[in-house]
């Protein structure tokens, strides 16, 4: 990130989350690899309806604290709540099963199906027990879901597209597509614009935020155009411990974080 793009960009984001209990938390949450600390007690609250980006230069935890937050990762240490439950070392599915859905920073989608079965899937994970003697067809309320979904994320006309053909802004569409699939009331952006065009990027802005009404939502983004024009409030990693957290105007004037991408 350069002077600029800390220091000159200005957000519309307004303050949605100033006044309720928190949907996500982490307590002391610690991460060990061997002898090296990726996350040391890291304690972190996201408010209900809040957009909450989470920054930080390479090797600053982001990925690691990210991973924790949606089971991919056990932490060594700490806790985590959702909606005021201990979710711990959860798998992902379960995690999923209880309101919280991720996208991921590398395309993870099915490319052989099509994109309507990419978001029908995951919307029967969510709403039905995977029977593998049923046809989907018996699930009408699945097919609804699907298609509404498909709809939000503007891809319903490509439907019976297979995922494979769709361009890298649609895939990066329909990953969103089949997180809101699973009616989520935390949605979790990896990374959401990584290898978009500068075209690509601005819908995928438009997108996010008309997705995110009514959710919360915890992103971690690099673009720091997007994270300033998106975010209700910015957590900043640096060497797995939380730097500096605030509005996106008071971020860009902090004098660590100011001083941690000078450096970078």
């Amino acid at each position: 990130m350069s002077v600029q793009s800390v220091t000159d960009i200005r957000s519309p984001a307004g303050n949605r989350g100033a006044a309720s209990a928190p949907v996500l938390a982490t307590e002391l949450l610690t991460v060990r690899f061997g002898g090296l600390a990726a996350l040391s007690q890291v304690n972190f609250e996201v408010q209900r309806d809040e957009v909450r980006a989470i920054i930080g230069p390479n090797g600053a935890g982001k990925s690691t604290f990210f991973n924790c937050l949606t089971g991919v990762l056990r932490p060594t240490g700490g806790r985590i709540l959702f909606n005021g439950e201990e979710i711990t070392g959860l798998p992902p599915n379960m995690i999923s099963q209880k309101g919280m859905a991720r996208s991921y920073q590398i395309t993870n989608i099915m490319p052989n199906a099509t994109a309507l079965e990419n978001v029908r899937i995951a919307a029967q994970s969510r709403r039905h027990a995977w029977n593998i003697v049923k046809h989907h067809s018996e699930f009408p309320d699945i097919n609804e879901k699907a298609e509404t979904a498909l709809e939000s994320v503007g891809l319903l006309a490509s439907a019976g597209e297979l995922a494979a053909n769709l361009s890298h802004g649609q895939q990066r569409n329909l990953e969103i597509g089949i997180a809101l699939a699973t009616e989520p009331t935390l949605l979790c952006l990896d990374e959401p614009t990584a290898g978009m065009s500068n075209t690509e990027t601005d819908n995928a802005v438009e997108l996010i935020r008309r997705v995110s009404t009514g959710k919360t939502l915890v992103m971690v983004e690099h673009d720091m155009q997007v994270v300033m024009e998106l975010a209700d409030r910015i957590t900043v990693l640096h060497y797995g411990s939380i730097l500096a957290e605030g509005t996106p105007d008071e971020i860009q004037q902090n004098p660590k974080v100011l001083e941690v991408y000078l450096k970078t």
